[in-house]
């Protein structure tokens, strides 16, 4: 339903990836869309729940997910580029200091 009612046209500015499922940023901002919209119209839920679903969450997140620097950057029609995951040190910060050697 998504992206055949606000999946606008893909452009260098506005991206998409047509695998999203391979971008777990695209998978975690989708699925928290999908756990508010049932919270938001399921049963019990106001009748302005809708009208609040698209105020508070859809435009944030396609903005998200659709920025240029957002997790389909680089990605083009037909063309999926998968992402480098950045490094992060083997030290945790939260432990005991590392001792002298």
């Amino acid at each position: 339903m998504l992206l055949p009612v606000y999946g606008r046209e893909v452009t260098s500015s506005a991206p998409w990836c047509g695998r999203w499922w391979e971008h777990p940023e695209a998978v975690a901002q989708l699925h928290g869309l999908w756990l508010a919209w049932g919270e938001l119209t399921g049963p019990g839920s106001d009748k302005s729940g809708p009208a609040s679903w698209h105020r508070d969450y859809l435009a944030a997140v396609m903005d998200s997910l659709r920025s240029p620097q957002g997790p389909f950057a680089g990605c083009k029609p037909d063309m999926h580029r998968p992402k480098q995951t950045p490094v992060v040190d083997a030290v945790d910060p939260f432990g005991p200091p590392p001792r002298p050697v």
